[in-house]
């Protein structure tokens, strides 16, 4: 997710009603919302479930499950798992595996996050270099920025930043080294890159450095399949990206039910497919959610739905 971190936005569910609408197919049903950040959808999925509906809501970050827990409330409907949602099937107990209606993915860095110096994931206030999701997670940005040989730094910068000086900031950020904090590492890449387009250039290193520090695309592979193996027949995948490397691979999945985009197909050509697209074109906020919350900017929303067995072939 690109971000503008210039100026702070508090917490705003991103295409909530959407998102919403494709989710819940059945009011009755066991849900998983496995980015509960501020909780913001898992209220509005509360509040669309009935007495008997269930969620589970899942973040690695405790105080972001602090935080969501007090935003919903005491509601024995919702139940609140800490951990990585890379490992769904770990995390979810056996007894409600297939049965799983909706699991809701939005792809985004939380507001409070980003709003802690602290955690390193700004690049407008100076903080140590962490960029960790959890203390769950092993590398720090640190190790990233200060440790990594030249050639692997520029790929990093290049195929999780497609930043198109890759080569020229990771010379820099060698040249400067040791760097200690963001704001260090935000003024060697601005020895390189000058003018309108600064502001998204750091910001591409930094997202570069954080889908590294985090694995995010291995997790967000492993969520997908995840995914699909809890749902139920006709349960649905909600996913929310913000950059282009997230929605090619959930749009690649959401195709073929593989990360390739390939179609596999039987004997007679046949294909088969466990998953099919729900969402023809994708969804993006409108302007007046834009308006009204700028993180939502560059939001891709996909939907799609487990194919039941015979469908399948």
């Amino acid at each position: 997710m690109e971000i503008d971190m210039t100026t702070y936005h508090p917490h705003i569910p991103v295409l909530l009603d959407s998102s919403i609408e494709y989710l819940i197919t059945d009011p009755n049903g066991i849900y998983i919302d496995a980015t509960l950040g501020g909780g913001g959808h898992s209220k509005a999925i509360l509040d669309n479930l009935s007495s008997s509906g269930k969620l589970y809501g899942i973040d690695q970050d405790r105080e972001a499950l602090q935080a969501a827990g007090e935003r919903i409330g005491d509601d024995s409907r919702f139940i609140p798992v800490e951990g990585n949602f890379g490992y769904l099937t770990t995390l979810i107990p056996a007894e409600d595996h297939g049965s799983i209606a909706g699991v809701l993915l939005d792809l985004g860095v939380s507001t409070h996050q980003i709003r802690e110096p602290e955690r390193g994931f700004s690049f407008q206030h100076d903080g140590p270099l962490d960029m960790r999701m959890s203390d769950m997670s092993g590398v720090s940005a640190y190790k990233v920025v200060n440790e990594y040989e030249y050639e692997r730094l520029r790929d990093v910068i290049f195929h999780y930043g497609e930043e198109r000086l890759s080569r020229e900031i990771a010379r820099e950020i060698i040249n400067n080294r040791p760097i200690e904090t963001t704001g260090e590492l935000r003024n060697a890449i601005e020895k390189v890159v000058y003018g309108k387009h600064t502001i998204k250039s750091v910001a591409r290193v930094f997202q570069a450095i954080r889908i590294e520090v985090n694995r995010e695309l291995e997790v967000l592979k492993l969520v997908l399949k995840e995914s699909l193996e809890l749902l139920q027949p006709k349960g649905r995948i909600v996913a929310i990206s913000y950059h282009s490397l997230e929605d090619r691979i959930v749009k690649n999945f959401f195709r073929s039910g593989n990360f390739e985009g390939t179609v596999e197909k039987d004997f007679y050509g046949n294909p088969l497919l466990p998953i099919k697209m729900i969402t023809r074109q994708i969804v993006v906020p409108s302007k007046e959610e834009t308006a009204r919350n700028p993180a939502a900017r560059s939001a891709k929303m996909r939907v799609a739905e487990k194919v039941e067995t015979e469908e399948a072939g």
